[in-house]
């Protein structure tokens, strides 16, 4: 642990990109198979009229268990799991804007809410049509009479569509009834939401990275003498359907 007033943070060309991109993606799974239950229920818990399904969290847990088993908890999950996607896509977008803004501007301020501001706009491109296919996903089982899309059953076995072929169907579904237009619902309220708030923080976050503070070394980086990379958290989930975010959060790492 040091102490230091000015911080020299690793630049995108001097970051080890294998090691970022394959931790960072393996906690952000970790993190996500944990709190995806919690997601779930409260996606079901927003969306039912009044109490008619569950009195509470609790009540929605075990009701779904017992129907559903553990299965049930993570309908949706391995649909959600490609805005992993949107997660790199973030930070890749983030470097890169802020290199090229940099040639025009030297002002951090400027660089980091521009690049800020890009890369949200590019995250939530993707994270919108993965959120609601998979909401759709939550709301089968027990759920499924409070939504327009529902799984039918298998005509041999009697049982619905294994994964990716439950979502084949939603997909299909979606499609057919809203057109391409269907996978963007909430898109822009995700803009107004995630992109202000995207080119605020990275702003806030150099400023204060200028300041005293303590931190640690060697943070998803290279070996370069006199350097220092501080990480922060920023969430970079949406729920068009819910109003977000589900997750998720994913560490990013800021450069000056």
């Amino acid at each position: 642990m040091q102490q230091k007033r000015n911080i020299q943070i690793i630049e995108w060309e001097d970051l080890d990109k294998r090691k970022f991109y394959s931790f960072g993606i393996f906690m952000t799974m970790t993190i996500r198979a944990t709190v995806y239950p919690a997601t779930l229920i409260r996606t079901r818990l927003q969306v039912q009229k009044g109490k008619s399904l569950y009195s509470g969290t609790f009540d929605a847990f075990f009701k779904i268990l017992r129907a559903e088993g553990v299965r049930g908890l993570y309908r949706g999950f391995m649909v959600n799991t490609f805005t992993l996607i949107s997660g790199q896509a973030y930070i890749t977008t983030y470097e890169l804007v802020r290199k090229y803004v940099s040639q025009y501007s030297e002002d951090n301020t400027v660089k980091s809410l521009v690049a800020g501001g890009s890369a949200s706009l590019v995250a939530q491109s993707i994270t919108v049509p993965i959120d609601v296919v998979s909401q759709q996903l939550m709301m089968q089982g027990q759920g499924q009479h409070l939504t327009r899309f529902r799984l039918s059953s298998d005509s041999e076995t009697g049982k619905p569509a294994k994964v990716f072929g439950q979502s084949r169907k939603i997909v299909a579904q979606i499609f057919a009834a809203d057109g391409f237009r269907g996978f963007y619902r909430g898109y822009v309220a995700s803009l107004l939401t995630y992109i202000p708030n995207s080119a605020v923080w990275w702003p806030f976050y150099h400023f204060y990275a200028g300041e005293p503070f303590l931190f640690n070394r060697r943070v998803f980086r290279k070996p370069i003498p006199h350097a220092e990379h501080a990480c922060s958290d920023s969430g970079e989930e949406n729920s068009p359907l819910t109003g977000r975010s589900l997750q998720q959060n994913q560490t990013w790492c800021g450069h000056v």
